[in-house]
């Protein structure tokens, strides 16, 4: 067994195997050399703060690829400056090596319109803050959807939800400021359906029911009646009801007279008109009323004995008449009083009563 393994035919096959390895291994080395430029560095030049057309104007010099990857836009540096070089400025890298610069964009990068549209204008001012948009002018307009974003302008033109726009652009909203009161309604008959929508709609109010006398839906049928009459006053946003047919409304008067009895009110005309007059009255003031005031107890008095004192009495001296013979007069039926009648003394003062304690 050991003979066999030392046999010369067998040591030179070994031989040869371990030479063609070797062999095999330095031409990989080699190759692997040439391929990658082994012991040819090239210094990363420094292009930090200039524009990026001169940076890539010195790496194309040096025999670098480049890449440029644009960096969130930071007004303090100029539009197109490199901020940033990777790998390093200084760096040594083979030839060929692709060296990455960041860049300041020229302006903020564009954002979408959020769809705030018919959104109440508090919580859309919100949401455009959020995304990076400023709002400039507000514009009231009269509209049924009070204190909602009607529209979005930016430069005077409107724009829809979704279009990009620079962050922190400038725009212009549309904001309801409730109906109008008391629009005059057009008048629509004889128009056909189609052109009656668009007179509708210009006057700010809204097609309702619109009734085919056929049951179709011909938009070139022309309108013989409509309900609220034309020359009514109604709030902006009111629907109109519409009847259409392909006859003309003079074809069909009974059917109008059908729909004047339903949707006009009649007024009786022979009764006299109402009179109101104005009456004037100064505004009266009523006094407070005030409680009566609560009744008192009355305590009970200690009784006093009292004493009674002799009451004057005055005579008064009558007046006499005298008549000859001692007789009256037979036509006298009142005596008159004489010279000598006494006048009435005034009546005296009333004593103070003595009150005896015992």
């Amino acid at each position: 067994m050991l003979k066999s393994l030392f046999n010369w035919k067998v040591l030179l096959n070994l031989v040869v195997a371990i030479g063609v390895f070797v062999g095999l291994v330095w031409l990989t080395f080699r190759w692997l050399e040439y391929h990658t430029n082994h012991g040819q560095e090239i210094p990363v030049p420094n292009v930090v703060n200039k524009s990026v057309h001169d940076a890539v104007k010195i790496l194309d010099d040096t025999g670098l690829e480049y890449e440029v990857d644009s960096a969130n836009y930071d007004p303090k540096y100029r539009p197109f400056q490199v901020l940033q070089v990777y790998p390093a400025p200084g760096s040594r890298v083979k030839d060929g090596r692709t060296v990455t610069l960041k860049v300041n964009p020229r302006t903020w990068a564009p954002i979408a319109i959020p769809n705030v549209i018919n959104k109440y204008s508090g919580l859309a001012f919100q949401r455009l803050d959020q995304v990076g948009l400023k709002i400039g002018d507000t514009i009231y307009e009269p509209s049924i959807q009070k204190d909602a974003l009607l529209r979005i302008l930016y430069k005077g033109n409107a724009v829809n939800p979704g279009t990009r726009l620079p962050r922190f652009s400038v725009i212009d909203v549309v904001v309801g400021s409730g109906p109008m009161r008391n629009i005059s309604i057009p008048n629509v008959v004889g128009l056909t359906v189609k052109e009656a929508r668009v007179v509708i709609a210009k006057s700010m109010f809204e097609v309702g029911l619109v009734e085919h006398e056929d049951g179709g839906r011909d938009e070139s049928d022309i309108i013989y009646y409509q309900d609220p009459a034309a020359g009514d006053v109604r709030d902006q946003g009111m629907q109109i009801d519409l009847w259409a047919s392909k006859k003309t409304p003079a074809e069909l008067r009974a059917k109008v007279e059908q729909l004047n009895s339903i949707y006009r009110m009649k007024v009786d005309t022979s009764l006299p008109p109402v009179r109101y007059e104005e009456v004037h009255s100064e505004p009266s003031y009523e006094a407070p009323v005030v409680p009566p005031p609560a009744p008192k107890k009355e305590t009970p008095k200690p009784e006093v004995p009292k004493t009674e004192t002799p009451k004057t009495q005055t005579t008064a001296e009558k007046p006499k008449t005298s008549v000859g013979n001692g007789t009256h007069a037979a036509g006298n039926n009142t005596a008159k009083p004489t010279a000598s009648a006494t006048t009435q003394q005034p009546a005296q003062k009333p004593k103070a009563k003595k009150v005896v304690v015992e």
